[in-house]
């Protein structure tokens, strides 16, 4: 049975040793897994588990750095990176390699996750939240300040429910697995202009769906992972005390992938982004009148795109 090779890349992470418990309690066939403590070393035991790696980083490189430097020692067929906060269904492994073509990024259903008590986050109304479909954000709704970036369609979830393994318009950066082969031709993840941290999972999937591979990003509902639902206070906090870039360095990078993919810039594309939109439209939020509409902000000064690598 062909090995996945598991990136965590981890810098002031609390349940790192919970998402490694779940992470090999609930694997169905061998993985190794590659964590990478970034500029941070963890008050508590890290425990041993087969094939388990620790890189250190003396100093925060970042989560990028990080994926890259964990991609180039891993030794599998399959690369999943998932964040260091994450529960993960039994067998997801053997479940994801089944259906996982060369030139897919899967995902699977994902739930929000009560990571102090370690169990799915219920809401007052007794339900448990879940994603199922991600669709891009009308990237101009503060004109002035464009964003590409997916968010939850629980619509179209709705309308595509009984379909278990679905194609996606993106997916969240916490999880996604792809064979380790589909990554090195994607040339990895990019710090030019992204910067360290920004726009982790439109930077992959874009690659995938207009690239010459013309691939796909799809979700396997066949399994799950459940991903810390952070509070606001998490966020609100200064930046470098929540373990993040600064927000101006993350501003930039949010600009520069609207400006490089929304506007076309990528040389070796098949498709315009158009393409995406057409091809899973409708759009929650996008007006009909989205083409024209765009053409309108050439009319005002946008903020300039300032590479930051």
């Amino acid at each position: 049975m062909a090995k996945v090779s598991v990136i965590i890349p981890a810098r002031k992470e609390p349940y790192l040793r919970e998402t490694l418990r779940d992470l090999y309690a609930n694997r169905a066939g061998e993985i190794e897994t590659i964590v990478v403590l970034d500029g941070w070393e963890p008050e508590f035991p890290i425990p041993e588990y087969p094939e388990l790696k620790i890189l250190r980083n003396r100093t925060a490189q970042g989560m990028r750095p990080c994926v890259n430097a964990a991609a180039k020692a891993a030794s599998g067929k399959y690369l999943m990176k998932m964040d260091a906060h994450c529960s993960i269904g039994e067998g997801w492994d053997a479940i994801l390699k089944a259906d996982c073509e060369d030139n897919w990024i899967v995902v699977p259903r994902r739930y929000w996750w009560d990571a102090p008590n370690w169990k799915p986050l219920i809401d007052q109304h007794g339900n448990i939240g879940y994603v199922e479909a991600m669709s891009y954000r009308y990237p101009h709704r503060r004109p002035y300040d464009p964003y590409l970036t997916t968010r939850p369609d629980p619509a179209r979830a709705e309308r595509r429910k009984d379909i278990e393994i679905d194609e996606d318009m993106g997916c969240q950066g916490s999880l996604w697995f792809m064979q380790a082969a589909h990554f090195k031709r994607l040339g990895g993840m990019s710090s030019y202009g992204y910067g360290t941290f920004s726009s982790e999972p439109e930077e992959i999937n874009l690659k995938t769906q207009l690239g010459p591979w013309q691939g796909k990003v799809m979700r396997n509902k066949k399994t799950w992972y459940a991903h810390w639902a952070k509070p606001n206070s998490h966020w609100l906090a200064a930046p470098e005390a929540a373990g993040r870039v600064t927000d101006e360095e993350r501003r930039r990078g949010n600009l520069y992938c609207y400006d490089f993919w929304f506007n076309n810039r990528w040389s070796e594309r098949v498709h315009d982004f158009e393409w995406l939109v057409e091809k899973f439209w409708p759009l929650p939020d996008w007006p009909e009148d989205w083409r024209w509409l765009v053409t309108q902000y050439d009319r005002y000064e946008m903020p300039k795109v300032v590479p930051n690598g």
